[in-house]
């Protein structure tokens, strides 16, 4: 009798513990989905034209499943010229024709970078990641090449100049500003003068100089490098842009 109970407890205490492992492999232990390596040729094909394949678009070398905003992706759809391809560059180019539908990234600033990784990140969050396309950002294996380390170190690099740039541009506070269709625009400061001031950081940020508006105390005015708006005077508090 006693052998009998201790056989069933042990059998009660086995259902047990395998219960406990299924529910722990089901809620915390994430079996990771099979990466499938695609061709340039192979991911074209999932360009939305075949009802009976999901649409599929690459950026960076990540492949991801957007069947579910077929509206968007499937054929006569805002984003259509995305499927079935890598067109990293044309995230931030706004070109979506010919040579604009590229993964090259050369050229591109850092910031424009950094924003091509955001859109990257966007489509893990937001769709299914299915696979890596093997060329630029991908060799046969399915590792990262070095152009991929390349773009998201610069990506990096962004992010850092444009930290810098906020702390630095956050000392000197920027002028108040509005426009209007009928009397155009016109900046202003509650406190000090209003002056364009160049954005050191930008050349390297975007690959260009540019100018901010920003406020001065009548102290700072005799600073190197401050610019009067044309046709404001020299102590206005607003200036007409």
């Amino acid at each position: 009798m006693a052998l009998k109970l201790f056989a069933t407890s042990s059998f009660v205490g086995i259902a047990v513990f395998v219960t406990l492992i299924a529910f722990l492999f089901t809620f915390y232990i994430k079996p990771q989905p099979q990466q499938r390596l695609f061709s340039a040729e192979e991911l074209a094909l999932y360009n939305g034209t075949d009802e009976g394949l999901p649409i599929l678009l690459g950026i960076l070398g990540s492949v991801f499943d957007v069947t579910k905003g077929k509206s968007h992706y499937g054929m006569g759809g805002g984003y259509n010229h995305f499927s079935g391809r890598d067109a990293s560059r044309a995230f931030v180019s706004g070109n979506f024709t010919g040579d604009g539908l590229t993964d090259s990234l050369q050229g591109l600033s850092s910031t424009e970078v950094k924003s091509v990784v955001e859109w990257r990140d966007f489509y893990f969050r937001t769709y299914t990641f299915v696979g890596k396309l093997l060329g630029r950002y991908y060799d046969s294996d399915g590792n990262p090449t070095k152009y991929l380390k390349g773009a998201e170190a610069k990506a990096r690099r962004g992010s850092q100049l444009l930290e810098k740039q906020k702390s630095e541009e956050a000392k000197q506070p920027s002028c108040n500003s509005r426009w209007s269709q009928d009397d155009g625009g016109e900046v202003w400061c509650d406190d000090g003068f209003p002056r364009l001031v160049q954005r050191p950081l930008e050349i390297a940020l975007t690959g260009k100089m540019s100018k901010r508006c920003a406020c001065f105390r009548q102290d700072q005015l005799d600073q190197p490098g401050l610019e009067v708006y044309e046709g404001c005077d020299y102590l206005a508090k607003t200036c007409r842009v």
